[in-house]
This record gives structure tokens, sequence and C-alpha cells, in this order.
């Protein structure tokens, strides 16, 4: 079985670009969970197995080296995501702070696009429908649609088939934690707001 251990760069980098043009690359569909393992046996969309060993967390369109000097694609296979469109609705401060504050206390991956916000779907789509119902401001729709699973990536340097990274806004909040030596106290929390269309930047 052949194994890629060496990262060489994205599709677009102009080295692995001209390595792309002289070869014909094997090419693996990833999970969002087999992505993001250091080590995994998997088959190239040909059938032959193949092992992937790299300390990092892969993105589409990153090219990985054999120990025969193949060259394998990576591509990811899109994931569902709720969308809701905000383009149409008359929102309050208050509402969409409660709407906030209830998503946010789910810890769901948040993603922003224009007026939208994307959240990838964890469970079921029915449960993702009921969780959000009654919390929906008037002339906000819904929607799924598939995803790359990087589009709820936050940090980093992330390609996301633009050719380009884009920047990320963070908020923070703290949760109350049991106690620690009899004194109550509480440590803070950070989450990722995911901005995909770079108004963040």
């Amino acid at each position: 079985m052949r194994v890629a251990d060496s990262y060489l760069g994205h599709r677009e980098d102009s080295a692995v670009t001209d390595r792309l043009a002289d070869a014909d690359p094997l090419r693996v569909v990833l999970s969002d969970t087999d992505r993001r393992r250091s080590r995994l046996r998997t088959e190239t969309t040909d059938g032959e197995d193949i092992g992937i060993v790299v300390a990092r967390d892969l993105a589409d369109g990153d090219v990985l080296e054999t120990d025969d000097g193949a060259l394998v694609e990576v591509e990811l296979a899109a994931i569902d995501a709720l969308v809701l469109d905000f383009a149409d609705a008359d929102v309050s401060a208050t509402t969409a702070l409660e709407l906030g504050h209830a998503l946010g206390n789910r810890h769901w991956d948040l993603a922003v696009r224009g007026e939208e916000a994307l959240f990838p779907v964890p469970d079921t789509r029915e449960r993702m429908d009921a969780a959000v119902a009654d919390l929906l401001p008037e002339g906000v729709t819904t929607r799924y649609e598939r995803a790359p699973p990087t589009t709820f990536d936050d940090g980093g340097d992330r390609r996301h088939g633009d050719g380009h990274a884009h920047g990320h806004g963070d908020h923070t909040h703290s949760h109350p934690h049991g106690s620690h030596d009899s004194a109550d106290h509480e440590h803070g929390h950070a989450h990722g707001v995911r901005t995909i269309d770079g108004d963040g930047e």
C-alpha cells in the first residue's frame, strides 16, 4: 500500500501547479472527520488502498506525495448546512440577540455570508428545524445546501476554492464552571464566527 506522507501545498501554489502539470495525480475524497486525522487509510477514486500520514488538517485542493513519488490530490466531501437568510427580515436588536443567544448556547459552528448565517448539520434536519423554528424573526427564510466543510473552519490560512484566505471575526463569552477549591469563578470560551464573503477583513 502506498503512503502519502509529504504535504506539498495547494494545487494553486505555483510550484505545486507545475508538478501537477507533469503528473497524473491520484485523487482521494475525504470526509470532514477524515481530513482532520493525522493518519488514515482510505481509497483513491480509482479504488487503490492508500495511507495518509500528515500532521495537519487537509483542505480541498491540497496535494500530497507518496513514498514512491506519486502525487495525491485531496477533495473534500461536501456537508449539509442550514442556511438562515436575513435578506428580507425586519429584525429588532432584541430578537437578534435572543436568536444569537439561543444558537450560541448550542455551540454550533457558524459562518456568515452576506445576509445569511450558515450552520453545519450535526444531527438531523428535523432537529435543526425544531431548534430554530420558534426563534426565527419575521421574514427569515431557511433552506439547506451542501457546503465544503472548510466553510466552518476558523483561524489559520485556509483555502476555500477561490485561491485566497479570508479574515475571521471572533467573539468570547463566559460560562460558569462549578467550584474549584470552594471558590466559584468563570472561564472564558472563544468561538469563531466565520465570514466567508470577505466583509470581515
